[in-house]
């Protein structure tokens, strides 16, 4: 499966992980995916967003 392309104006990692990953710890996999290491974003922001794993781990960004 391929990553998905969301566009998305504010909020944070969280939510998207949760919405689209169905676990909220997985924030890091979309994170990492984009280069990030904020979970927060602010003004409008595209972003991919990897294929469900539901062997993928949450985590913090190093």
């Amino acid at each position: 499966m391929t990553n998905r392309i969301v566009v998305v104006a504010g909020g944070n990692l969280f939510v998207l992980a949760a919405k689209y990953l169905s676990d909220a710890t997985q924030w890091i996999r979309i994170a990492q995916v984009n280069k990030l290491s904020d979970p927060v974003l602010s003004g409008v922001t595209t972003l991919l967003i990897p294929p469900v794993d539901t062997m993928a781990g949450g985590g913090i960004a190093s």
